[in-house]
């Protein structure tokens, strides 16, 4: 089983990208099981959201306590957090970052607030990240993506949910490029 921790501000989508990655490892075949952390969620406060990808049914619920994989939302976060905490041996994360932060695993950078300010009008990150971190990884596929974000997003009008998959593609296409990758 794979286990994702991501990092973000409330109001920035983390619990959304999970649910949504979650969601679209189910369109290959995989089970997901997505959640947050037991806080209390307030517009700029720390929150962590997880998710899980397995060939079986996941039963475990809660926290990540070992992530293979880590995603940041908010750069700043890098200080106030330790995002690396007890992250797996080999394991990777995918940071929202103009610069390189100096993290000791394995990392990918990516400039993902100009480019959601860009196409979505407002500096929501969680579906450039999402984005970027299937062509980070490898571990879904853009199609799966998007069948996901439009399952999750579905609330979401048709011009807005179009928005959200030009940013996911928008993402992936940045890190495909190679721009921004440490």
């Amino acid at each position: 089983m794979i286990q994702i921790r991501v990092h973000g501000r409330g109001g920035q989508g983390a619990v959304t990208l999970a649910h949504i990655l979650c969601a679209s490892a189910t369109y290959e075949g995989k089970y997901g099981q997505s959640c947050m952390a037991a806080t209390v969620e307030r517009r700029g406060a720390p929150v962590e959201a997880y998710g899980r990808i397995g060939d079986r049914p996941i039963a475990e619920r809660g926290v990540v306590l070992a992530p293979d994989y880590v995603i940041v939302l908010n750069p700043m976060l890098v200080k106030a957090v330790n995002v690396e905490a007890a992250m797996k041996d080999g394991g990777k994360l995918v940071v929202n970052s103009p610069k390189d932060l100096g993290l000791k695993h394995d990392t990918t950078y990516i400039d993902a607030t100009p480019i959601a300010v860009d196409i979505l009008k407002m500096p929501i990150t969680n579906t450039v990240m999402i984005g970027a971190f299937a062509a980070a990884t490898g571990l879904i596929s853009l199609e799966s993506l998007e069948k996901g974000t439009r399952l999750i997003l579905s609330r979401f009008s048709k011009e807005k949910l179009d928005l959200n998959v030009k940013a996911i593609k928008a993402g992936y296409e940045e890190v495909k490029r190679g721009k921004g990758v440490h």
